[in-house]
């Protein structure tokens, strides 16, 4: 069995699919990625047992092909050949022959038969749509808050919720919390899942930025997405994401709106001198100025002054640093609006006239 293909056709989706196997595997056919080749058209697939994507491309390959090989290999091969070459794949017995103008390669395959291919879960699931760019963008705000590797499992990924006519995504490491929201074509019965980690940054890497749409499906065990040539199946986190709804704190009376890029790069020159395990920085409000001022154990100190527009309670209260920094990163607009009820409450930060953004920061003694 033999297909020729062209590199650049073969090169992105090998990519786009590569990037979840694991390099070190129990099972050495999840090493591999499934290549299955026939009418012209080229189904790349690979899978973690968690995670699955395939992703089907059409091209003149003139030719038949079904196998597993090595995921890595074949990719570093492709991304070394020059630009434009036509490449040709030959299985024969357990091994498959990459060929290209003068280069050769013999690669060892495995069994298509034998791959351990994800199929959609029975039982009913909810369908809905959205862009592309939209979803993209949604996972950007929030994907910075997710734990890694917390030990309360649930954090380890995104709540994904949808409620009426509502698409809400939620991601929280216990020490603050990203929610943002937007607004779904129709309406829906209340459902909800907790995407992994994995899959949220996998699903960031391969939505582009059109208002193409993207069809997922929900249900108690799995999440499917698919757009454009791509299919990506998840299962989904088992276990009860914490309630937002009593984080986001109301009626944070003492607030200011500034400049995200000032306040951002006054916030990276503070954090060069605060404690490198703390990163502890202290927010200082006065009458029409905020003070930043980080201390380390060398006894140094960096400050910063801002003016603003501010005739509210004055308060200084400690943050961890990244927190800040994170969400003034991730956000877009020129502007964000920064709320406190106390020195011992969280920071609610938003957005001027959006409701559908908010991240909470707790606080911390410094």
């Amino acid at each position: 069995m033999n297909i020729k293909i062209n590199r650049e056709a073969l090169l992105k989706p090998l990519s786009s699919v590569s990037s979840i196997v694991e390099r070190r595997h129990t099972l050495p056919i999840l090493s591999n990625l499934l290549l299955e080749a026939k009418n012209d058209n080229i189904v790349l697939t690979a899978t973690d047992l968690e995670m699955q994507i395939s992703l089907s491309v059409n091209t003149p390959i003139g030719g038949e092909l079904s196998t597993t090989v090595s995921a890595k290999k074949l990719l570093d091969i492709c991304r070394a050949l020059p630009d434009s070459t036509e490449i040709n794949l030959t299985t024969t017995d357990s091994r498959i022959a990459v060929k290209a103008g003068k280069s050769k390669f013999n690669l060892q395959t495995l069994p298509a038969v034998d791959y351990p291919v994800m199929s959609k879960a029975a039982g009913s699931a909810v369908s809905v749509k959205i862009g592309q760019g939209p979803l993209k963008r949604l996972f950007k705000q929030v994907e910075f808050a997710m734990a890694q590797q917390d030990i309360r499992y649930y954090l380890n990924g995104l709540l994904f919720e949808i409620n009426g006519n509502r698409l809400n995504i939620v991601g929280t490491d216990g020490h603050r919390l990203s929610f943002t929201s937007t607004e779904l074509t129709q309406s829906y019965d209340k459902q909800d899942i907790i995407l992994p980690r994995k899959t949220v940054i996998e699903l960031t890497k391969l939505l582009d930025d059109s208002d193409d749409e993207v069809e997922i499906e929900l249900s108690a065990t799995q999440v499917n997405f698919t757009f454009g040539e791509i299919k990506l199946i998840s299962k989904v986190i088992d276990g009860k994401f914490p309630d937002y709804t009593r984080v986001i704190p109301v009626g944070h009376q003492n607030s200011f709106t500034v400049d995200r890029m000032t306040i951002l790069l006054a916030m990276q020159r503070a954090s060069i001198l605060s404690n490198e395990k703390y990163r502890g920085i202290r927010m200082v409000l006065g009458t029409a100025s905020l003070r930043l001022i980080s201390t380390n154990s060398e006894q140094e100190e960096a400050e910063e002054e801002l003016e603003i527009a501010y005739n509210q309670d004055a308060l200084d209260i400690g943050f961890n640093v990244t927190y800040l920094i994170d969400v003034l990163n991730n956000i877009t607009t020129p502007e964000v609006v920064f709320s406190f009820a106390d020195a011992n409450s969280s920071c609610l930060i938003t957005v001027p006239n959006d409701e559908n953004y908010k991240y909470v920061v707790m606080p911390m003694r410094i």
